[in-house]
Formats: structure tokens, C-alpha cells, sequence
């Protein structure tokens, strides 16, 4: 199964997944370890913000999208790409996936200001 993790600088749990353009995707096999995750840098046009959803993207395949905040639009963007979206308020990738294989919950998702202003573009998003 792949997980993808947005990131700041492939170091951080990115706050805003939709305008994420580094992103870690961990390949995870039950009964085996966890490898080192690919690095995909995504570019403009890719990222979900701006993305309509025609053709294939770099995160094709992904089955988990973890992330800070997501708001609606970009959780319908991974759903017609087959994948779940996960909020936390982990802030380091490997501690998050690690957590989520071991079948602990993910930390709690922090206030996002940001959010809010995403939820009022979805009303009016083409998507």
C-alpha cells in the first residue's frame, strides 16, 4: 500500500495539502519494514489546488494521503483518485506513517486558520 505524506521541504507534515508540492510516499507491505520513502516534488499545475483532475498525477496509486489540513476540494480530488485523506497534528512524516502501520491514532489536527478560507473557495471550485 502507498502512503503519501505532504511535507514543507520533505521534512515536515505540511499544513495545506491542496497547495503541497513536496510530498513523501512510503510503499508499505504488512510483515515488512517500512523502506525509505520516495521524494516527489509536484509542479505547479500538479498540485490540487490548481489541478482539474484530467489525465495522471505523480500520486496516482497512493491509497493514504497524510496530511496537516485538507479541505474539502482536495478530499474530493484524492477520492476520485481512490485514495482516504488522514489529518494530523504530527508534525514529522516517518512518526506518522509509523504511528498508522502500528494502528495507533494519528495526533489530533491543529486549528488552521487557512482551512476557513479554502472551504469558502470550495463553495464557488469547479471541483
Amino acid at each position: 500500500m502507498k502512503i503519501a505524506v505532504a511535507t514543507r521541504e520533505f521534512a515536515h507534515i505540511a499544513g495545506h495539502a491542496g497547495k503541497a508540492a513536496e510530498w513523501l510516499v512510503f510503499d508499505w507491505d504488512a510483515g515488512r519494514p517500512l523502506t525509505e520513502p520516495q521524494r516527489v516534488r509536484l509542479e505547479r499545475a500538479q498540485l490540487f489546488h490548481y489541478f482539474d483532475d484530467a489525465g495522471p498525477h505523480p500520486l496516482d496509486g497512493v491509497a493514504l494521503v497524510i496530511a496537516g489540513s485538507a479541505g474539502d476540494g482536495f478530499r474530493r480530488h484524492m477520492a476520485k483518485r481512490g485514495a482516504e485523506v488522514l489529518l494530523t497534528g504530527e508534525s514529522e512524516p516517518r512518526a506518522a506513517v509509523d504511528k498508522l502501520i502500528a494502528g495507533e491514532e494519528l495526533d489530533g489536527v491543529r486549528f488552521d486558520p487557512l482551512r476557513l478560507v479554502c472551504g469558502v473557495r470550495d463553495l464557488f471550485a469547479r471541483h
